[in-house]
């Protein structure tokens, strides 16, 4: 099986911690992020396929290199047309190659699975149901009513593969989100299991399904060439449609393997609190917080040096972050995207953007930003380098703080080290280049009339941004 990630979201239902331009799967909640957990479960099967937009393009480009899966995986979306699109874009790419036969499977980027060997069985299951021709869904068994997933109803009397304790069953099809009357029924049933998004088939089966169901969809793919290089202008026709709603519901030959592998796609925080109250460390657990009820509250700390107070109030939700604070009762976490959405209507930037940003050299954290000044923290990374590039409208002070590289000013090179300060003259060229296999951090303090990141001219650049 050739493992696909699909790794999109607006960074939404976590706010303030996930924005769009920091999804979900980036934020660092547990000891690695939802999508380092995600390739690292994959990887016994092979270096995993990633299908992302281009504005994810760094950020995920990052962690397939520490994970050590090829660049030459990802697939960049030039634009999100949601999930059918990116399935068929994957689908075309593999018959490109020659891999119609091959067995495919599409799995979130986001989710979290805590029993990864349960996981592997029901994976094992899937795809031998793949290999008869069905197109096979991992279904998650309910533990309660949800209202909030889509059910995939099963025949439990036509078992169409037996592999050890696990099953997989025709399906009779998909269910929309139900309310709590229907959700009921489904979980007194054995025929229902939860939809998580994770489809195993052939890709010679599902390119007939979009031939088939979407039509237009696969013309329009078809015409991708070889080499990507009007990968822009086809998929910017492409309508979109979910994987859900313009395949799986209109499938005739399909499958699902039910089962119980401790999976929850952390929707929310009521979710989250709800995971962290379990077995699983929560990576900021380790806070100052004096809590003089000892009631239920749940705190994620924007960081560890923080400490927290509560007195008289129970059931609380405290999310907070460098720039913004989330405090909400218990059960009514799912209203934050109204949250987001009046920020964004406000032309807040913290509806959207952090104070930090990671850039393919490192990254950068605004420390202060005034009408006066700006200053930030810059990491970057061992054998790296900025951009050589000046500004028109500020001058620039930079103080190292560790690591060890040099300064290229005006084509003049000044080794640099800890405690070194460097002046950034008005309209000069300059980078900072790390020389070490260490981090090299520094403070640089902005002084000017504008501090956009749009005051750049760029000379050299190893990312092709000049």
């Amino acid at each position: 099986m050739i493992p696909v990630i699909i790794s999109g979201g607006s960074g939404t239902r976590l706010w303030p911690i996930s924005r769009k331009s920091f999804p979900k799967q980036f934020v660092q909640i547990f000891e690695r992020s939802l999508f380092e957990e995600t390739i690292d479960r994959l990887m016994p099967l092979g270096a995993p396929w990633v299908v992302t937009t281009k504005d994810m393009k760094v950020l995920t480009e990052k962690t397939m290199k520490d994970r050590k899966v090829p660049t030459s995986h990802l697939v960049l979306e030039p634009m999100g047309r949601n999930t059918a699109p990116a399935v068929a874009l994957i689908c075309r790419i593999f018959e490109i190659k020659g891999w119609q036969d091959q067995v495919m499977g599409i799995f979130p980027a986001d989710h979290l699975i805590e029993d990864e060997a349960e996981f592997t069985r029901a994976l094992n299951t899937a795809e031998q149901a793949a290999l008869k021709g069905y197109v096979t869904t991992i279904g998650i068994k309910p533990t309660y009513p949800a209202t909030g997933y889509g059910y995939i109803e099963m025949d439990p009397n036509t078992p169409v593969i037996e592999s050890g304790s696990l099953k997989a069953y025709a399906a009779k099809g998909f269910k929309e989100k139900p309310d709590l009357k229907t959700a009921k029924d489904y979980c007194q049933s054995n025929a229902y299991s939860w939809n998580a998004g994770m489809f195993i088939f052939q890709t010679k089966v599902m390119i007939k399904a979009f031939q088939t169901h979407l039509p237009d969809v696969w013309e329009t793919i078809s015409e991708l060439k070889a080499d990507l290089s009007n990968l822009e202008d086809v998929y910017g026709s492409l309508p979109s449609v979910s994987i859900d709603y313009g395949i799986m519901e209109k499938l005739d030959r399909q499958a699902c393997v039910p089962c119980s592998i401790g999976w929850n796609d952390l929707g929310s925080w009521d979710a989250i609190a709800d995971v962290a109250g379990s077995q699983i460390e929560i990576q900021r657990e380790k806070l100052a917080f004096a809590d003089c009820d000892e009631s239920s509250n749940f705190i994620f700390p924007a960081n560890q040096d923080k400490v927290y107070g509560i007195i008289g109030l129970d059931d609380l939700l405290v999310v907070d972050s460098a720039d913004a604070l989330l405090i909400a009762k218990k059960g009514e976490s799912e209203k934050v995207r109204e949250v987001v959405a009046k920020l964004h209507e406000a032309k807040q930037s913290a509806s959207e953007e952090h104070l930090f940003e990671v850039r393919p050299w490192g990254k950068y954290e605004i420390l202060r930003d005034t009408d006066q000044f700006k200053s930030k923290v810059i990491t970057v990374d061992p054998h790296s380098q900025l951009s050589y590039q000046s500004h028109t409208k500020r001058e620039e002070f930079w103080v190292v703080v560790s690591g060890m590289g040099e300064v290229i000013l005006n084509d003049e090179t000044i080794p640099v080290q800890r405690g070194k300060v460097v002046h950034i003259p008005l309209g000069a060229k300059h980078r900072m280049r790390n020389t070490g296999a260490t981090p090299l951090d520094f403070v640089e303090v902005q002084v000017g009339s504008y501090f956009g990141e749009d005051d750049i001219v760029r000379y050299e650049d190893d990312y092709q941004r000049c």
